[in-house]
Order: structure tokens, then sequence, then C-alpha cells
């Protein structure tokens, strides 16, 4: 019936496809229309079915990736084109393509659904959700990695399906957002275990996983709102230097955060009266400060982060770098030749690191996207009491990355139970609670300073313990059931 009426008086299949992509975005930060989420899966599970052939539900799936990631990514064209540099067509095709790629993994969802596609309502509804799952998983690692709007990152708090984060992480929310859709397609009984679900996932997010450490600790989050055009110019970095200075003096507190790269330059190329002026501003307040800075030797460099004040100096040197950003794929060495971005062939970091020990804490830093894989997060714990993220968004305008990528950073705090800060250059910097719960925040793109207080937290999570191997298991689990009886 829903086949017929698609074909006779609704818009192509496709292009519904497409439209309901797109739609999805909304449930993502900034709009948060969490509750559409479920919704969009259901729309995409009823489009697979009325899909005639294998090859009709692929292209169902890649049209729906498609309209999701042309608008959810919009800012891929922003950074190439508008700060890249790249001629406007070169950029807009490249945004495209990367797209493209993107909506691949949608599309092996759609095909292997009507591959395999059971007979029953209720196993389709979890075959798919378990589809969903996976295939945001394998994009969340494969080619290094773009784990960026996955389904389970639509329901950070106040979604009650955030309480699965801490035991499954944002892979097992990804099943369950999914479920929460397609299994209406079961009428009331659906309904009634996507109650449960909601109850379920309610009642979790009452649970503590974690408890405090200590007294809080005064932390001033710095955001210099330093243009991107302006930042790596040499006439610039004075007037750059001077304005971190004059913010880290003005707002003493025990730990301070500077932006990725706030430095411009080689740390060991900046005059020793600066640092020590920076490193006597923390020490007068028996604390320290992170800033982010290059580093590097005669054959590598490093984005990194430094400390100082009253405790030794430390490093930490980004690890999951950006490709096309911060290092060169093999062979494509002349697409960056049509691009000016500056410092885009750093060095990996070392793969196990440890946190810094500042001002009476551990913390735990990771630079830019490497917020965005949780397993690598997870690394450092239990040591590390705080996380801390250094982020210069500056590169995607006005766009929608920057909220995005706040909620990511909450959904890290959600899965380990520990307090995240955001350091940003442009926004959002921000203070999120180890609930999730943002606790402060500034406007994007003003120059100020965040000041809060802080607790460590100790303990781990299940999802800490185990990382993505529950939800993995889960989805093998799943798969075991509704195959238990072949298509019957």
């Amino acid at each position: 019936m829903l086949k017929r009426l698609l074909n006779k008086h609704g818009p192509p299949p496709l292009l519904l496809a497409a439209a309901l992509g797109a739609l999805g975005v909304l449930a993502y930060a900034p709009f948060d229309l969490f509750w559409l989420a479920p919704a969009v899966w259901l729309g995409l599970l009823l489009l697979l079915r009325t899909a005639g052939s294998v090859r009709q539900a692929a292209l169902t799936g890649f049209a729906f990736g498609l309209g999701f990631f042309l608008c959810g990514v919009s800012w891929v064209y922003v950074s190439l084109s508008v700060f890249g540099g790249m001629p406007w067509w070169l950029a807009g095709i490249a945004a495209f393509l990367f797209c493209t790629v993107m909506a691949l993994f949608p599309l092996l969802a759609g095909a292997a659904f009507k591959r395999w596609q059971p007979a029953t309502d209720w196993r389709q509804a979890v075959f798919l959700a378990v589809l969903i799952a996976l295939a945001d998983w394998l994009r969340s690692w494969i080619f290094t990695g773009f784990p960026w709007l996955a389904a389970g990152y639509s329901q950070t708090p106040p979604s009650p399906l955030a309480g699965f984060a801490p035991l499954l992480g944002v892979h097992g929310l990804s099943l369950f957002v999914v479920l929460a859709g397609t299994l209406l397609i079961c009428r009331w009984r659906g309904a009634l275990v996507v109650v449960a679900l909601l109850a379920t996932g309610f009642a979790l997010r009452q649970v503590a996983w974690t408890t405090p450490d200590g007294d809080p600790i005064r932390v001033a989050l710095i955001q210099g709102n330093v243009p991107q055009e302006m930042k790596f110019r040499p006439e610039a970095l004075v007037r750059t230097l001077n304005l971190y200075r004059e913010l880290i003096e003005a707002h003493p507190a025990q730990l301070t955060l500077l932006p990725e790269t706030a430095i411009p330059i080689f740390f060991d190329q900046l005059p020793p009266e600066y640092v020590g002026a920076l490193k006597a501003a923390a020490a007068r307040q028996g604390g320290d400060l992170i800033l982010g800075t290059l580093t590097g030797d005669n054959e590598h460099y490093w984005n990194s982060a430094l400390s100082l004040g009253a405790s030794p100096l430390q490093t930490y040197s980004k690890t999951h770098l950006v490709p096309f950003g911060e290092t060169i794929p093999p062979g494509f060495s002349w697409f960056m030749q049509l691009a000016t971005i500056p410092m885009s062939s750093f060095a990996r970091g070392p793969e196990r690191q440890p946190p810094l020990a500042v001002a009476g804490r551990q913390v735990a830093v990771n630079i830019c996207y490497e917020d965005a894989f949780g397993e690598e997060i997870i690394a450092a714990l239990p040591q590390a009491g705080i996380l801390a993220n250094l982020s210069n968004t500056a590169w995607f305008g006005r766009s929608l990355a920057q909220p995005q990528h706040l909620q990511i950073a909450r959904m890290r705090a959600i899965e380990t139970g520990r307090p995240m800060l955001r350091a940003t250059n442009t926004g959002m910097t921000a203070v999120i609670a180890a609930d999730g719960t943002v606790t402060a925040t500034l406007p994007p793109f003003t120059q100020g300073v965040l000041q809060a207080e802080v607790t460590a937290h100790q303990g781990l999570t299940p999802y800490a313990r185990f990382g993505n191997g529950p939800a993995l298991a889960l989805c093998v689990l799943l798969l075991a059931l509704i195959s238990r009886r072949g298509r019957a």
C-alpha cells in the first residue's frame, strides 16, 4: 500500500529519502529536536521495506545519507573555500565528494537490509537498528574515522536515552535511538518496548557512575576570538601574544586553558621573558596553565598542548590527526597545493600519553576533534579526573560545526563520568558536568574568559572499562536472535 501511494501520489522515493536525511539533522545541536530522530529512522525503515530490489534499497540509503551529510557537515565547504583558500567551485566538488563517501555507509546498510530482509516486523525493526549502529561504528575508524553525527549523538540530555551512554557509549546509543523509531512499526507491542526503553534510560540517568574527588578548583577558559585569516600572519603575532597574556593576568585561576594553537609559532621561538610572564601569572595562584602551541625538532613538528606554572613543564601532542587538515594522505599532495592551509603536515604524537599533572589534578588533554573518538579518550582513565579539549573551530566559520562539536564533547563527559573543559578560539567554550549537562558557556565569536569551579571525578563507568565491546556484542547477539529462525 505504501509503495503504491509513494509511486502515484507522493514524491519519488529517492527524493523523499534525501529529504528525510536532511530532516534528521534537526535532531542534533543546535536544533536539539532529539525526539525527531526516532521518527526519521522509522521513515527510513518504511522506505527500505517498499524498495523493490537490493539496488533500489542501496540507492535509498545513499540518498538518505547524501541529504543527511550535505546538510549536516556543510561546514566542510566553508573550511576549504573561505579559510582554506581553495577556489569555490573546487571546494564545492570536494565537499560534495566527501559527503558522497560518507553516504556510502547508509548505502551499505540499506543494501544489507534488503538483501537479508527478515519477514516479520519486529525482526526488520531490530535488523535496521543493528545495521545503522554498525555503520556508525565502521565510519568511526575506517580511513582514520569520521564519527561525526553518529545517530547516538542526537540523544544528549535531556533525552532519556542518554542514560545508556555510560554503559554502551555512543554506538550503543545509536542502536537504541533507531530502535525507538523502528519498533513503532510493531504497533502497540513495539510502543510498549519503546516506553520501556525510555523509562530504563531515564532511570539510568539517575545513576552516579563516578564520584567527586577532592575539592573544586577554579578554572579559566580563554576564548581569544582571533580571526582565522589573521591567526598565522606574522604581523598579527605580537597582538595575539599580548592578548593572551593580558587575559591570563586579568583572570587568575588555579587552572587556565588556552585554545588549540593559541600560540601559532613553535614554543621554543617564544621570547623567554614572555614564557616567564605566563608561568609567573599561573604560579601566583599556585596553579598552572595549558596552552595550545607548536612543538618540533629538525625533522617533525606536532600540534601540542604545554603546561606552564607551579608544576613541571609537561607536553601532550595530538595523536589523531585530521586528514587533509593536519596530515596529507599518500597521493594527495597535489590537492593540498590548491589550498592555503598552514601547518598541514603534522607528525602524530605518541600513542600512549599520560594525563597532565596540573593544579593538583590529573587532566586528560585532547585536541580538536580527538574528542570524537570515545575509545581513545578512555585510554587516560582512571588516572585522569578531568577531561580538557583545546579546539580551534574558526576554520568552519558561523556554521553547525561549533554546536555539533560541543554535543560530541558532552557525550564524552557522559561516557566517562568526567567533567569536560573546552577552551576554543571562537566557540563553543564551555564547562560540561560529568552527566553531560553544560553548566557554563561563552557566546561564540566573542572574546572572553569563562571562569568556573570544577571538581575532578574518580571511578569508572562500564563504557570506560570495556569501550565499544559491549555495544558490538549486543549487536551480534541481536543479529543471532533475529536470524534464529531464518526469515520466518
